[in-house]
């Protein structure tokens, strides 16, 4: 898919034959109605717009929900169902999130689990249409719950506070899974053009000789050169970076020539 050819490494996937296939977020019992909003707004930034919610609270067009949802006020939120769980489990695969997870296959109800990225990856060679099931703000999804989907995915967090907000929780969820939702995205297809070589070396000419002049002993001279070449190689830097960085350094070589320039005219002056 188009997100894996714009650089994004991680993202390297294709859904172009499962174009059919259905996402949906379901929000089991919210508590609040901005975090209802939050959700559709985070479903907004990420190229979906079926929200499902399981015994929401009353949610006007003057609630919370419709403030925090920005642009998602005008079609994901007053788009949203009302659904039981049970018709969510009947009709879609089925993915739950939970922080607290089983620590081996002893506990079954919330182990084995997936993170993020790792569902992303199973997900994207899966033709099924998807719900993403997210639980409460306080206590999340149940065990009785948990125990009725398919999967379950964890969002790696610090063991000492593994519980996230529930926006926080949908938007980082929808983030790691966004290229089985989004074909393009706002991003440059190329971060930054690497500058020519034949600029890069005119850097690494320009280096040398403010070398000659700032360090006298051979070896440091060459460990110095052997060393800018690698960080420039690693750093792939624009033509204006090298344009500017050789500039510096033939300022910084010209001070150097007219100090030793100076230096040696004291020197026969003092000689006479």
């Amino acid at each position: 898919m188009s997100d894996g050819e714009r650089s994004d490494g991680d993202d390297d996937t294709d859904h172009g034959d499962h174009a059919d296939r259905e996402f949906v977020v379901v929000v089991v019992e919210p508590e609040t109605p901005g975090n209802v909003g939050t959700i559709a707004r985070a479903m907004k930034n990420f190229g979906l717009t079926d929200l499902k919610l399981v015994d929401p609270p009353e949610i006007d067009r003057d609630s919370e929900a419709y403030g925090f949802a920005g642009h998602a006020r005008e079609d994901v939120l007053p788009n949203a169902d009302t659904v039981t769980l049970d018709e969510i489990v009947e009709n879609y695969h089925t993915v739950g999130t939970t922080a607290i997870t089983g620590e081996d296959a002893r506990r079954h109800v919330r182990f084995p689990f997936k993170t993020p990225a790792e569902l992303r990856e199973s997900l994207a060679t899966v033709d099924s249409d998807t719900a993403l099931v997210f639980g409460r703000e306080g206590t999340g999804l149940n065990n009785e719950e948990l125990e009725q989907l398919d999967e379950l995915i964890s969002i790696p967090a610090n063991p000492e506070y593994p519980v996230m907000n529930l926006g926080q929780a949908a938007t980082v969820t929808l983030y790691e899974l966004r290229s089985l939702f989004l074909d393009e995205y706002q991003l440059p297809e190329v971060e930054h053009e690497r500058a020519p070589e034949p600029e890069i070396e005119r850097f690494y000419e320009q280096f040398g000789a403010f070398l000659d002049h700032a360090e006298s002993r051979d070896h440091k001279r060459t460990r110095s050169q052997r060393l800018i070449r690698r960080l420039v190689g690693r750093a792939h830097p624009t033509s204006k970076e090298m344009t500017t960085l050789t500039g510096v350094f033939r300022r910084a070589t010209d001070l150097l020539e007219r100090t030793d320039h100076a230096d040696r005219e004291r020197a026969e002056d003092e000689a006479r």
